[in-house]
């Protein structure tokens, strides 16, 4: 290191022209010395103890990252974007936090809503980051306030420089700061593996004291180490100065043989993109785009395209793996190359990022679930309850009874149901009080009860409403931690459904009540990004927040791939009923009504079209059918009442389209309908509003967008599906790479995780 710190003392006074052909000079020099280590390290291809494989038995996985240097990467970061999302992949990119460049936000949301990740490349970039321990403890500090303010799970430390044993004071799931082998960088030795590791924590008793003063806790823990597998970009092209992807498509085919990680580190500055002038220092993007499509072409539907963060989760998802290396008494037990100077005992403050836990930790302990609802037939609780029983969580789970067929007590696939014998019934203000009271003042006496016989470790209440949540006082009090699951926020809720202005006294009360029960949880979960920005703007502080989205399940809605319909405009079946479908509670801000007002328009163009409609029956429902027969239209549609998962299944396969027709209102610009997914899922278009909560993650050209509340809009979309029906497919297969990402088992590792990492 202090080689390295000699050389980024000068650097600064040596033009970076000048460097490149030191370093170049040095490099080729070297590499005729080093063609037994590189590009490929002999025994470097054995899977760890214990590897689980990839998801879906895929053969092997590209990830792909990018770092940013500096503003004419910055630059260039949307063409990037563009050319990925073309060819079908995703990536991270890594900024610099208080590099030479100002990261917009503007850009870090949209790379996020498109499916990429973001995450921090040092702090400066400047080689200082481990000068000494006191200074990196210092930077640490401020790296942690961006990672959170960014909700990044990943860093790269600048330059390739790492102390692994250091990273434990960053609050991050993986370090991507290793390579398997490359004798070109500052600190050449690599850690020598093409898989993803564990990096423990030092496990030594109580507290410690540190050279400086400091004392910290030891504790169990660690992150994800993330190697990239594939030369650096600037090595090949700029150093070495090939001029084919040959290097990278020939040891991607040697990783894909041995079921390893394809990681590559690529820079944005240095491409150099069609129709711009090749300056020095730059490669062709050609070169980038040759790989990609060596990728898509030779492996197809053999590997698996992740984001570092879904690699990371992955290595976590075998408890049994991460049971046995947290355990670890050493960072001996990692590959000798990386713990070359690491001390037994070294100690650590951080923690995983929320998303990345130990699942292990939940198995023995006991859980406490509060519903205002029904269950099983509430999913997002029902998914929940059945992820943690299966993780070996005792889970006591209290709910309502919905009629007197339903038995009192009964155990659910490892959960057991308590029933209060009250139902919940749509009213006035004044009944939504008298309910959740009544349930509030049950559930407390029963969690008191219990809290005196068995000690629960966490209690998990899903709101509405959210003070349930101060039913688990007592057991809070003798220790358990308490969980808020935001399903819906509250006050936009109801000012939806009484129509109330923001500034009414009774939304100023929920605002008070939301933020006094955030304030009383220790952890608070909800659907989507747009509810977390809600909370943690005038609630909540962003940490305390993780996002677990309403996904399907995907044991029930099993992935097919889109197929173009023969029918749809095409004239091969012009008699065939082009079959609509809605699906979801029938109440006015769904816009059943609206889906009626479409249909109409569409049947002067399309005779053959059908509304299929799933949903029990309600007062506002026989409203819009007495309009539905005024206008002569009840032979087009199809009530096929309410209907359980597997019938909706069945229902969803049945159709050619399907509509999410919300009204506009302060709740719909939020809400992310599941919907939507359980469409992508079975391979059915599905045309969606223009709302914030779904434009947080799908892009403009990942599902078929429709103006909010616009009946002759929606028309013109259905249309649309029906006479371009394989534009309507490629859009498709855009939006189950969303769907992909997002997918329930993801997201059931992200709340396992979430409250793993809370105990």
């Amino acid at each position: 290191m202090l080689r390295n710190r000699i050389y980024y003392r000068i650097k600064p006074f040596i033009p970076k022209s000048l460097r490149t052909v030191l370093r170049r000079r040095l490099a080729l020099r070297l590499r005729g010395s080093v063609d037994n280590i590189w590009p490929i390290m002999p025994g470097s291809e054995r899977m760890p103890d214990g590897w689980p494989g990839w998801p879906d038995g895929k053969k092997f996985a590209v990830v792909l990252t990018h770092d940013v240097e500096g503003q004419a990467g910055l630059d260039k970061c949307r063409d990037l974007m563009r050319l990925e999302l073309d060819l079908g992949f995703r990536s991270s990119f890594n900024f610099i936090p208080e590099g030479g460049y100002a990261v917009p936000v503007d850009l870090r949301e949209e790379l996020v809503r498109n499916g990429f990740e973001v995450g921090v490349h040092d702090l400066k970039h400047d080689g200082r980051l481990y000068w000494s321990r006191r200074g990196f403890r210092q930077r640490a500090a401020r790296i942690n306030r961006y990672l959170s303010e960014w909700g990044a799970a990943g860093f790269r430390s600048g330059f390739m420089l790492r102390k692994l044993d250091w990273l434990h004071e960053l609050e991050i799931g993986y370090d991507a700061s290793t390579f398997d082998t490359d004798p070109f960088e500052p600190q050449p030795e690599g850690c020598q593996t093409i898989f993803p590791f564990w990096v423990p924590r030092a496990v030594t008793h109580n507290s410690r004291s540190t050279s400086d003063g400091s004392t910290f806790n030891d504790s169990n823990g660690g992150y994800v180490e993330l190697p990239y597998t594939l030369p650096q970009d600037f090595t090949l092209f700029l150093l070495l100065r090939e001029e084919t992807a040959e290097i990278w498509c020939r040891k991607l085919d040697w990783i894909a043989g041995h079921g390893g990680m394809a990681l590559v580190d690529s820079h944005p500055d240095y491409m150099a993109w069609n129709g711009s002038s090749r300056k020095s220092g730059e490669y062709p993007i050609e070169l980038y785009q040759e790989f990609l499509e060596h990728i898509r072409s030779r492996y197809s539907g053999e590997y698996w395209p992740a984001l570092p963060r879904q690699v990371a989760a992955h290595v976590l998802q075998s408890s049994a793996l991460s049971q046995r290396q947290t355990e670890a008494p050493r960072m001996a037990r990692l590959s000798p190359t990386l713990t070359e100077g690491v001390p037994a005992g070294s100690f650590a403050t951080g923690g995983l990022h929320p998303g990345f836990g130990n699942r292990w930790r939940l198995r023995g302990t006991r859980a406490a679930v509060l519903l205002y609802s029904y269950y099983p037939a509430d999913p997002r609780p029902r998914r929940a309850a059945e992820a943690l029983a299966k993780e070996g969580v005792t889970v006591d789970l209290i709910c309502l009874r919905e009629n007197e067929n339903e038995p009192t007590r009964e155990t659910i696939n490892g959960v057991s149901v308590l029933r209060v014998r009250r139902r919940r019934y749509r009213g006035d203000k004044r009944r939504y009080v008298d309910q959740y009271a009544a349930f509030i003042l049950t559930s407390f006496a029963y969690l008191t009860a219990r809290s005196l016989t068995r000690k629960y470790d966490f209690v998990h209440v899903h709101n509405m409403p959210d003070v349930l949540v101060f039913s688990a006082l007592v057991p809070k009090v003798l220790g358990a931690k308490v969980i808020l699951d935001l399903h819906d926020p509250m006050p936009e809720l109801m000012q939806t459904i009484f129509k109330l202005p923001e500034k009414s006294l009774s939304v100023r009360l929920l605002k008070r009540l939301e933020k006094w029960s955030l304030g009383f949880a220790d952890l608070v979960l909800t659907v989507n990004l747009a509810c977390k920005k809600i909370y943690a703007s005038r609630s909540c502080p962003p940490q305390k927040i993780d996002v677990v989205m309403n996904s399907p399940d995907d044991d029930i809605f099993r992935f097919r791939p889109p197929k173009a319909n023969g029918s749809n405009g095409n004239g091969s079946d012009p008699a065939r009923p082009f079959v609509i479908l809605y699906h979801g509670s029938l109440v006015k801000r769904n816009g059943f009504d609206l889906a009626v007002d479409a249909l109409e328009i569409v049947r002067k163009r399309i005779p053959t079209a059908k509304l299929m409609v799933c949903g029990g029956r309600t007062p506002f429902f026989d409203e819009v059918m007495e309009s539905v027969r005024q206008r002569a239209l009840q032979e087009s549609i199809q009530h096929l009442g309410a209907r359980d998962v597997n019938q909706i299944v069945e229902a969803i396969e049945s159709c050619d389209v399907g509509i999410i027709p919300n009204h506009r209102n302060i709740f719909t610009e939020l809400n992310t309908p599941t919907r939507i997914f359980e469409y992508l899922a079975l391979g059915k278009a599905v045309i969606a509003p223009q709302a914030r909560g779904i434009q947080d993650y799908f892009g403009d050209e990942d599902l078929v967008f429709f103006k909010l509340g616009d009946a002759d809009d929606l028309a013109r979309k259905i249309e649309f599906a029906y006479f371009h029906p394989h534009d309507l497919e490629q859009i498709v297969k855009r939006g189950q790479e969303v769907y992909l990402a997002h997918k329930w088992s993801q997201e059931k590792l992200n709340l396992l995780n979430s409250i793993s990492e809370l105990l």
